[in-house]
C-alpha cells in the first residue's frame, strides 16, 4: 500500500481488523454514530455533496442515484453488489475479506438515510473466504446492537441478510443480480420499466451499490464531505481502489487519489507497481477490466478520472488495470477473454449468445494455424452486428491510431455482448500484423 490517503484501506495490515473489537478500537462505528445523530435527509445531503462516485462501474453519483427512489413508495430496499467478476478485478473481495465491518456499516449509513429496513448482502459463489468473514460480521454486528431493532437506541431498525451467488459474471449487472436473488436465473431485465430504483427486488424501489462505494460512507460521516472533496480532483473526489495484475514488479491492490494520479505514477511508481517486470517494455493495458478497450504507452499520462479515459475511449470501469509486457501475443490475451465473454453469456440475447461463440470459434482457429484469409474481417463484422460502430480496417495500427468505438452500441439487454467486442478491435486496431502473421503462418504450415 501507498503512503497516501487511507480511507477504505487503513486496516488492511491488521491481522484481526475482521473483527468487531478490533474494528471499534480503531474508530469502527463512529460514522454510523454520526449519522444518527444527524436526519436522514442531512445524511443524503452529505453524501450527494461529496459527490461519492460509485466504483462498481458507471461511476454514477451515488447521493443521486439514492434520491431516485419514488417518494412514499415501501417497502423499499438495499441490495449490496459483491459479486465481484470482471476479469483482473478482485478490490471488492479483499474489502469483504479484511474490513467487513467497514462494508456493513456503510450499508446501515445508506439504508438510513435513504428511509431502508432491509439490506442484503449479495457476495460471489467462489468468495468463500469473504463470505465467512462477513457472516460473521453480521453476527457480530447483531450481538452488539449494530443491527437490528432500534440501533444504538436510536428509533432506527434494520435487518441485514448476506446472499451468495452461484459464480456468474452476468449477475453483476444489477437487474441480473436482483433475479439471481429472488430465486430465478440470473438474467438481466429490460430498462426501461425495470430500473431499480423504481422496480427492481420484489418490484420495489431498491438502491443497488457495489462493496468500495458503501465503505466509504463511514469515513464520509465522521469526517465529512467537505474533507473528502479535498482529496482527489474537483471533478472526481477522494480516493479509490485499483486491482493491478499483470507484467508488473508489485500486482495488487493500490488505493489512490482519483484525478490526480495517472496510470504512469500507478504502473511505475516505486510506491504503487514499481514498473513492468524484469525490464521488460510495456505493450499495452486494459485500464477498467476485460470489458474496456485497450490502452497503450502513449495513454501513461492519463489521469485515473472517469471522463478523461472515457473521452480518451476507454474506461476505468471496475478498478482493474491488467498490464502487459512486449513478450505478449496479442492475438492469444484477445482470444483469452473473448473466451471468457462467450462462457460468461448468459444466452437471452442472440447477439451475444451467438456471436461471442463465433468470435472464440474464429480466434482459436487462428491460433491453432487454421485461420483463413478473410477471417479478420469475418471477425470484424461478426463484431459489428454485435454492437455496431466503425471497425478498424486494413490501414489501421501502430502507425494509424484510430479509436476504438466506445462507448458501446447497444443491440442486447445488458452490456455483457457489446463489452466482448472492445478486446477484439482493440487488438486488430493496434496489432492487425500479429493476426495477419498468424493466419500467414498457418498457410505456410499446411502447404
Amino acid at each position: 500500500m501507498s503512503g497516501g490517503p487511507r480511507i477504505v484501506s487503513a486496516r488492511w495490515e491488521i491481522d484481526d481488523a475482521w473483527k468487531l473489537s478490533r474494528y471499534l478500537e480503531t474508530g469502527g462505528y463512529a460514522g454510523l454514530r454520526s449519522a444518527l445523530d444527524m436526519t436522514p435527509h442531512e445524511v443524503h445531503e452529505e453524501v450527494r455533496s461529496a459527490t461519492l462516485l460509485g466504483r462498481g462501474g458507471a461511476g454514477f453519483p451515488a447521493g443521486v442515484k439514492w434520491g431516485f427512489c419514488p417518494p412514499d413508495v415501501w417497502p423499499r430496499y438495499l441490495v449490496v453488489n459483491g459479486d465481484e467478476s470482471e476479469p483482473g478485478t478482485y478490490k471488492d473481495r479483499i474489502l469483504m475479506e479484511r474490513d467487513p465491518h467497514q462494508l456493513i456499516e456503510g450499508a446501515l449509513i445508506c439504508a438510513y438515510a435513504t428511509g431502508i429496513a432491509q439490506v442484503f448482502l449479495y457476495v460471489r459463489g467462489e468468495m468463500a473466504l469473504a463470505q465467512e468473514r462477513v457472516a460473521s460480521a453480521l453476527n457480530e454486528a447483531y450481538e452488539a446492537g449494530y443491527i437490528g431493532r432500534r440501533i444504538l437506541g436510536t428509533d432506527f431498525s434494520v435487518d441485514v441478510v448476506m446472499h451468495w451467488g452461484a459464480g456468474a459474471y452476468i449477475v453483476g449487472e444489477e437487474t441480473a443480480l436482483i433475479e439471481s436473488l429472488e430465486g430465478d436465473r440470473g438474467m438481466p431485465r429490460l430498462k426501461p420499466p425495470f430500473f431499480p430504483a423504481a422496480k427492481g427486488l420484489y418490484m420495489k424501489p431498491t438502491i443497488v451499490n457495489n462493496v468500495e462505494t458503501l465503505s466509504n460512507l463511514p469515513w464520509i460521516l465522521e469526517h465529512g464531505s467537505e474533507a473528502y472533496t479535498t482529496i482527489g480532483s474537483e471533478s472526481s473526489p477522494g480516493t479509490r481502489l485499483f486491482a493491478i495484475s499483470g507484467h508488473v514488479e508489485r500486482p495488487g491492490v493500490h488505493e489512490v487519489p482519483q484525478g490526480v494520479t495517472t496510470f504512469r505514477d500507478l504502473i511505475y511508481g516505486d510506491e504503487y507497481c514499481g514498473g513492468i517486470r524484469k525490464g521488460h517494455e510495456l505493450k499495452m493495458f486494459i485500464p477498467g477490466g476485460g470489458s474496456a478497450p485497450w490502452f497503450f504507452p502513449e495513454h501513461l499520462d492519463l489521469p485515473l478520472e472517469g471522463k478523461v479515459v472515457g473521452g480518451a475511449g476507454s474506461m476505468l470501469g471496475s478498478g482493474a488495470i491488467v498490464v502487459m509486457d512486449e513478450t505478449t501475443d496479442a492475438v492469444s490475451a484477445c482470444w483469452r477473454l473473448m473466451r471468457f465473454f462467450s462462457r460468461e453469456s448468459c444466452g437471452e440475447c442472440t447477439p451475444c449468445r451467438e456471436g461471442t461463440n463465433w468470435l472464440e470459434t474464429i480466434l482459436r482457429r487462428i491460433l491453432d494455424g487454421q485461420g483463413r484469409p478473410d477471417d479478420i474481417d469475418l471477425l470484424l463484422d461478426i463484431g459489428d452486428n454485435i454492437s455496431p460502430g466503425p471497425y478498424p480496417g486494413p490501414g489501421w495500427g501502430a502507425e494509424n491510431p484510430e479509436p476504438v468505438p466506445f462507448p458501446p452500441q447497444q443491440t442486447t439487454i445488458c452490456p455483457l455482448g457489446p463489452s466482448a467486442v472492445a478486446p477484439l478491435t482493440s487488438a486488430i486496431r493496434r496489432f492487425r500484423d500479429e493476426f495477419e502473421a498468424k493466419i500467414a503462418q498457418g498457410a505456410a504450415v499446411s502447404v
